[in-house]
């Protein structure tokens, strides 16, 4: 694995593993004071826009040679595959509740999601965070580097199982595990079929949107 890599996954987790001390900071700073009763979720949402941001900034900084050596975009073919791939997640999405359903008796619905859509009914900005900075930082993580780097070694499918399911970890939903391995077979395909890391972002990108819309009750 390249070294810029590396640095890379090691931004992504700090970034992961700073939130309590974070969020504690940003409290004895005061913030969250004149509403005391969610002041820990004002919390929580002004330090996750602040590390997200903060790593994705690193992270482009650290890709900025491979992003220079980038062949020009298609935005046809970008855009095409994008919308493709946001039905197609959406299908493998559905498929996978079914399963766990039917197969394993897990009922649908996600704690993460659940505690995502609460910070946004109180705090809006954070919907930048779950629908525009998360994905891309994600599928840089698991799809360009981990999945990027093990597919040439151990094959399409090992690859993918093994990047999505260290996605879903990472979510701490191990009862959906099937549902995220979904999800990262679908973005491990459009990556290796387009070549081009904006096509699984965006299809990611449109699909936590349409989720956070439809939670909301705007759909």
């Amino acid at each position: 694995m390249k070294k810029q890599y590396w640095c890379i996954l090691l931004t992504y987790l700090l970034m992961q593993l700073s939130s309590t001390t974070g969020v504690n900071f940003l409290l004895s700073l005061g913030i969250g004071l004149n509403h005391p009763s969610i002041a820990e979720q004002i919390a929580i949402s002004y330090w996750s826009l602040l590390s997200f941001t903060v790593a994705l900034i690193i992270v482009l900084f650290l890709l900025r040679s491979e992003m220079n050596m980038r062949q020009r975009y298609n935005v046809h073919k970008i855009t095409l595959w994008s919308i493709s791939g946001l039905f197609m997640a959406l299908a493998a999405q559905s498929l996978a509740i079914w399963v766990e359903v039917q197969f394993f008796g897990i009922e649908p619905g996600s704690q993460n999601t659940e505690m995502l859509i609460k910070l946004i009914t109180k705090t809006p900005f954070f919907i930048i965070v779950v629908a525009i900075i998360g994905p891309i930082l994600e599928e840089i993580i698991f799809r360009m580097i981990i999945f990027g780097t093990f597919v040439p070694k151990f094959g399409f499918f090992l690859s993918a199982i093994f990047s999505s399911v260290m996605f879903g970890a990472f979510h701490m939903e191990f009862q959906h595990i099937i549902l995220y391995t979904s999800m990262g077979l679908v973005f491990s395909f459009l990556y290796v079929k387009t070549k081009q890391i904006l096509v699984p972002i965006f299809a990611h990108v449109m699909m936590n949107t349409i989720v956070i819309i439809g939670q909301i009750g705007l759909f």
